[in-house]
């Protein structure tokens, strides 16, 4: 049998499956931030300022907050809004739908809501493309930018819907509408990171899941690992080693390509596939 089939078995077999996503299965759906698509919609940045990929492009000092968000809007336009390029997160549904089944992420690009996953079995963890909230922040709170940034984005296109101007209007400068301050990105990446309401209640779900299944007694749980890589295991690869070690009945799954792997203690109930992530799922669609 090979990995795929047991990973495929595993799925059939597990009365509770919890999956951890990375931004390796963004990527592998299609979403990179370099070559041909950074070329497309950011060339012009990249001329100016020499970065070579979206994520560098994201530490540049701008020269004004007019600039700053005609990067950032088209950043969030092409990576939260248009959909992802290939059926990946669509395959994975496929895969888990009917089943008990809950999803912990880091990604912040929410292909998993836009591909039907049930929103109350979400917990995004590092935030949202689709949420703006005070720079400062003076209030915990996150607002829905997609407006806003569809404004940003038209507002840079010529007749022929070309992406021309490297500045917003200074009236769509996005500013918080409690102290007046610049607003940002609902991603965490310093200590003003805004929890807000959504983001507990998400957690406390997450919690209740993890409670409510016997995940640490005997139950048949797959925990299934999706593109994790090393810069933050502590949010979902090392929890999942510890909950599968402590659960006899718990089988690992780790997909990714490059990084999959599994520690000693868990090598016996553990299957890593060093594949693209889209290609195992389709095979196993």
């Amino acid at each position: 049998m090979t990995k795929i089939d047991k990973l495929k078995k595993a799925i059939s077999e597990a009365k509770t499956i919890i999956i951890g996503a990375g931004s390796g299965l963004s990527t592998s759906a299609g979403f990179t931030y370099t070559g041909e698509r950074f070329d497309k919609y950011f060339s012009d940045f990249a001329a100016k300022y020499g970065f070579r990929d979206m994520y560098s492009g994201g530490f540049t000092d701008f020269e004004s907050l007019e600039e700053n968000w005609a990067y950032w809007s088209r950043y969030i336009m092409i990576n939260r809004y248009m959909d992802a390029p290939k059926p990946v997160y669509k395959d994975l549904l496929s895969l888990v739908r009917g089943k008990d089944y809950f999803v912990l992420t880091t990604n912040v690009d929410h292909c998993f809501q836009k591909a039907g996953f049930d929103k109350t079995r979400l917990f995004y963890t590092q935030g949202d493309y689709g949420l703006f909230q005070c720079s400062e922040p003076c209030h915990q709170k996150t607002y829905d930018n997609e407006a806003q940034v569809r404004a940003m984005w038209e507002s840079q296109l010529d007749e022929n819907g070309r992406l021309v101007k490297m500045q917003i209007p200074s009236e769509l400068v996005p500013h918080c509408p409690v102290c007046g301050k610049p607003e940002s990105m609902n991603l965490r990446a310093d200590d003003t990171f805004v929890q807000d309401e959504g983001w507990y209640k998400a957690a406390e779900r997450y919690e209740d899941f993890l409670q409510t299944r016997n995940i640490f007694g005997d139950e048949k749980v797959l925990f299934l690992e999706l593109g994790v890589g090393a810069n933050t295991p502590g949010i979902i690869k090392y929890p999942f080693w510890q909950m599968t070690f402590q659960n006899p009945n718990a089988t690992y799954a780790c997909v990714n390509y490059g990084e999959a792997a599994a520690p000693q203690e868990i090598a016996g109930r553990s299957i890593c596939i060093n594949s693209d992530i889209g290609e195992v799922l389709g095979e196993m669609v």
